[in-house]
This record gives C-alpha cells, structure tokens and sequence, in this order.
C-alpha cells in the first residue's frame, strides 16, 4: 500500500471512525441506561457514600447556569431538567434540612461558619471534600428560617426535595435543622430530563452516519488497493498451506535461517510507526465488523469490501506480530505496511471468503459461543491483556514478548537461547506459531468472518501444510467399504 493511501485511510478515520465508536458507544449507554435505570418517577439517581462532616453544613460547588456568554434559556428550556435530592437522617433523634440557592445568598448566609464543600464525585459514589474556614461553629440562624431557598425540606427521618432547573448560579446545602455542627446523612441525587432519551437517539443516529462514512473510506481504500495488487501465485499458495473448506484460516509462517541474536531487544521500538498505524486501523476494524454484522444479519453475507479490509488488517498485526511481539521473533525482515497479502513475507494469514453466513449465528457466536475459546487465549496471552482491550493484537499476542500469558512466555524463553546461543529452537518455533495459528482462528470467528468453529486442536508448525503432513494416515475404517474381492471358485 503506497505511503499516501496509507496517510488517507488512518486521516479517514481518525475523522469518522474515532468519533463514530465514541458516538455510538455513548448513544448505547445513555439509550438502554434510559430504558433500564430510571425509576418509576423517571428520575437516574446515585447514592453518594455516606455524608459525614464535623462542621455545620455540607455544600455544593457552585453550578453555574448564567446566561454569560451565551444564551442558556432556550436550552434548559429544551433539556427541562429537574433535580431530586433525598437525605435520610442516620440517627431517629436528628432531624435534616437540605436546601438549594443562589451562590450569593448562600455566601452570605454561611460566609462565617466553617462548611465542607463536596468538590468531586466519583462513579462508585465516592466523595471528595474540601474544608472552608469559618469563624463559629454553627450558623447564626436555623436554616429553615432563611427566606431565599428556591426549594428546600427539613424535618426527621427522610427527606425528598425537586426543583426544577433555572438559569443561575446555584448552590445545595445539606445541614442539621437546627443549624448545630455535626451532619451525617445518607444522600442520594437524581436527575430528570426529557431530552434524554432524544439526546441518546441523535447519538445513535450522528454515530451510524459517522460509521457509513468511516467504511466508505475503508472500501474505497481497500478497492483501490485490490485492483492494483497482483494476483497471488497459486504454487505459493498451495506450498504454504491455503484456506480450505476445513479450516478457513490459514496462518503460516518460515523461520529466518539466519536471525539476528540480540535484534529483538529492540525491535518493539523499530515497530512503533507500524502500531501508531494499527492504531487507527484497528477501530476502522471494530466499527467495520458491525457494520458487516448488521449485513450478516439482514443479507446473510459477509461484503467483500469490508472482508478485504478486516482480513487487510489482520494480516498486518500478524507480521507486525510475527516480526516484534508473540508471533515469534522469528524473521529480521521490516514488515511491510500493506494490507495485502504480501507472498514474499515470511508471515501470512489467509481466510477464505465466505460466500454465506448463518444470520442467526451472528447474534451469538462473538460474544456467547466462543466463550470457551476466550477463556484458552486468557490463558494463553495473559488475562490482563485479553480484558483490557478489543484490539486485534491483543487478540492476536502483540503489545510486548511477554504479558503474562503461556505464548508470551515461550517466545521470551525463544528470545533468551537466541541470545546465548544464536540458534532458535525449531521444535519451540512450531509450538508457538501453533498458539498462534488457534489464536487468529478464535479472532475470525469473533469477528464474524467465518461460521467455522474453530477446533480445540493445537496444530503445531509454521506452515499450514505440517498441519495436513503430520495427520494420522488414514484406517479403513475411515476410507469405508470399497467393495468385497471375489470369492474363490
């Protein structure tokens, strides 16, 4: 793939892309935590850990809702958000207020009395506070008694305040009814907004156009690419082991005769422009396969453009792989940055294309189906590399010789006699390369390119072919009942 093909698809989708999964992504959450989170009232509410201050209030930073410097009205009109905060008192003798006001009125009403104020809030609830120095110990007057609440409660036992948001800069107080030091409550925020459900939709909907966008420049790319690149050489094909009806994936790859004993130390640096790249190539991947999901699942076929693409992609994680990371160490050559299967490489990955899918199994397969097989590669690349992202060279070993796992730990023990002994270890290389064949047939199942469970068989050897060589020769029973010989007269 020439330099300024390759700088336009990763700009493509670095434009669509990126902001097509992140879009797509926020749409989903915030659409199904909609449908499924609300509660009765349609409030989303979070209980925040327990409130506990050993001054006379706990307040809110300001939340400024001024129309400087630009109009917000028109907004809040749209969005209609209201807000609900409930405060259950911990012990039956104390009795809360909770109130909300202006920043100003709150001020000057707590301006001399020590006050923590809540300046973060985690996800999990957590609460981070920030002491304010104040001269008593207690406000002046109860709070209750202050005339410039917007909405306030107080009372034993719980306690529920709403307000609907206006424009301004507000503030909410948690404080004993009586104005002493000392609160602890059990709190919990909600917020209702009838744009919410709206919002979630648009996200959606501005996603998929991104997505549509995104695989319009991958196919554009891909065809391109496709109808310069040469036919492949059936012979080679053939000799290295091709995809075939019984297994789909072919992953082959050819020892360097002559490798260099100490360049793997530096050869995960030597890749960084080839993982800069696969980067982005990689999310252009993610969101191809759900677009080639929907397809499955209304047409039943895979589309050759976005195939191309993702089979593009895969290949080149497998060299940038095979050369750098878990695929082995076991060539010097650079790799090239190319989408297509490049013959003269010492690593190839094939997979035939499949002219129909079960549209039913695409529902099942990635997530459900090859559960078994997840939990051989957890096991086999490490379990903190197979949770921590979807990326095909985590699928696929790539990111560092050892993360934890059985085949990272076998190329690094490779590495080591390399090192010592200048000699790579033939029966070690076809072990490894067999790890790696069931990984990248685990990762095109999972990405929908084939209907073809794939086998809990370790076929060991750098060649698809060893695979076929090294099968049992078959018994009679195998060949079946090829007729009786004539009896003797």
């Amino acid at each position: 793939m020439k330099p300024g093909r390759i700088v336009a698809l990763v700009l493509g989708l670095l434009l669509f892309a990126v902001p097509a999964v992140a879009m797509l992504v926020g749409g989903a959450v915030v659409t199904v935590g909609y449908i499924l989170e609300e509660d009765d009232d349609g409030f989303f509410d979070e209980t925040l850990d327990r409130i506990s201050s050993g001054t006379a209030a706990v307040v809110t930073g300001d939340f400024d809702l001024r129309s400087d410097p630009r109009p917000a009205e028109w907004f809040l009109d749209w969005v209609d958000p209201t807000v609900r905060i409930q405060a259950q008192a911990v012990s039956d003798q104390a009795s809360l207020f909770v109130g909300i006001g202006t920043a100003e009125d709150v001020d000057a009403y707590l301006g001399g009395v020590s006050r923590d104020e809540i300046v973060d809030i985690e996800p999990n609830g957590d609460v981070d506070y920030q002491p304010l120095p104040g001269g008593a110990a207690a406000a002046a007057t109860a709070p209750a008694a202050q005339t410039f609440w917007v909405a306030s409660a107080a009372g034993p036992n719980h306690l529920e305040v709403e307000w609907d948001i206006e424009e301004g800069e507000w503030v909410a107080v948690l404080m004993n009814a009586d104005g002493s030091a000392g609160v602890v409550a059990d709190v919990t925020v909600g917020v209702r907004s009838s744009a919410i459900l709206v919002a979630g939709f648009a996200l959606l909907a501005i996603g998929a156009l991104f997505a549509m966008a995104a695989v319009a420049i991958i196919l554009i790319a891909v065809r391109g690419e496709r109808d310069a690149a040469p036919e492949a050489d059936p012979a080679v094909a053939v000799a290295a082991g091709a995809p075939s009806e019984e297994e789909p994936v072919a992953v082959n790859a050819t020892l360097d005769e002559t490798l260099s004993p100490a360049l793997w130390l530096v050869k995960w640096f030597l890749a960084i422009p080839h993982l800069i790249v696969l980067v982005f190539l990689s999310i252009g991947f993610a969101v191809a396969t759900f677009i080639a999901g929907i397809a499955i699942l209304f047409t039943g076929t895979y589309p050759r453009g976005i195939f191309d693409f993702n089979l593009g992609v895969l290949r080149w994680w497998w060299r940038i792989d095979y050369y750098a990371f878990q695929g082995g160490l076991g060539t010097d050559r650079y790799p090239p940055f190319s989408l297509q299967r490049e013959d003269d490489y010492p690593a190839t990955l094939d997979i035939a294309y499949p002219e129909r899918l079960s549209q039913g199994l695409v529902l099942v397969k990635w997530w459900l189906l090859a559960i078994p097989h997840y939990l051989v590669l957890a096991f086999l690349l490490g379990a903190g590399v197979w949770a921590s992202s979807g990326r095909p060279n985590d699928w696929g070993g790539g990111g560092g010789i050892w993360t934890g796992g059985l085949l990272g730990l076998l190329v690094f023990i490779a590495a080591v006699i390399l090192l010592f002994t200048n000699r790579y270890p033939r029966p070690l290389f076809a072990l490894i390369i067999g790890l790696n064949r069931w990984v990248f047939r685990v990762v095109a199942y999972a990405a929908l390119m084939t209907d073809r469970y794939p086998p809990f068989r370790l076929d060991q050897g750098g060649l698809e072919s060893d695979r076929l060589a090294s099968a049992p020769p078959p018994t009679p029973a195998s060949i079946g009942d090829r007729g009786s010989p004539p009896a003797r007269t």
